[in-house]
């Protein structure tokens, strides 16, 4: 259906099963795409009743703000959005992720670019924020990456620099 499944579990709850479809996408997930992917798994668990030999729950959702960012399609999601990285040997970086390939991530820590191997980081989740990330953050990430920075962030022409 055009989404990534990220995770697939199934655990006895009671007298019943509970299966757990967590799907993601590059582009989000949204209600209609939850109610449409529980339908289709559900035709499908039912029309192979035997699979699970009973009664289930089905619970479709997206991923919660605290999985771990654990391949490069999960820090291209993180795009912009600030994390806390444990890398391997111990050091702790809170980091705003920048442009994310198949071997790593430029971030932007302290107001400094730097590059991360992904074999170096040992774990990274995404920190929730309750405000906009600061517009000459998202400029430098831009830059580094060799793109434009996005419609309306970049906030160099103002009253305030006229």
């Amino acid at each position: 259906m055009g989404f990534d499944l990220e995770e697939l579990g199934v655990q006895q709850a009671g007298r019943r099963r509970l299966v757990k479809v967590v799907i993601d996408s590059d582009d989000g997930v949204g209600l209609d795409d939850i109610s449409g992917v529980s339908r289709e798994v559900s035709k499908v668990l039912d029309e192979h009743e035997h699979v699970l030999a009973g009664s289930y729950t089905l619970e479709v959702t997206s991923p919660g703000v605290d999985r771990p960012l654990t391949r490069p399609r999960h820090w291209r999601r993180a795009r912009y959005r600030l994390v806390k990285v444990r890398l391997v040997g111990g050091e702790k970086v809170v980091a705003r992720v920048g442009a994310a390939d198949d071997d790593g991530v430029t971030v932007l820590v302290g107001g400094d670019l730097r590059r991360l191997a992904y074999r170096d980081v040992e774990r990274a989740v995404v920190e929730v924020e309750f405000q906009q990330p600061p517009a000459e953050d998202l400029v430098k990430l831009e830059r580094a990456a060799g793109g434009v920075p996005p419609q309306g962030d970049d906030r160099e022409d103002t009253e305030e620099s006229r």
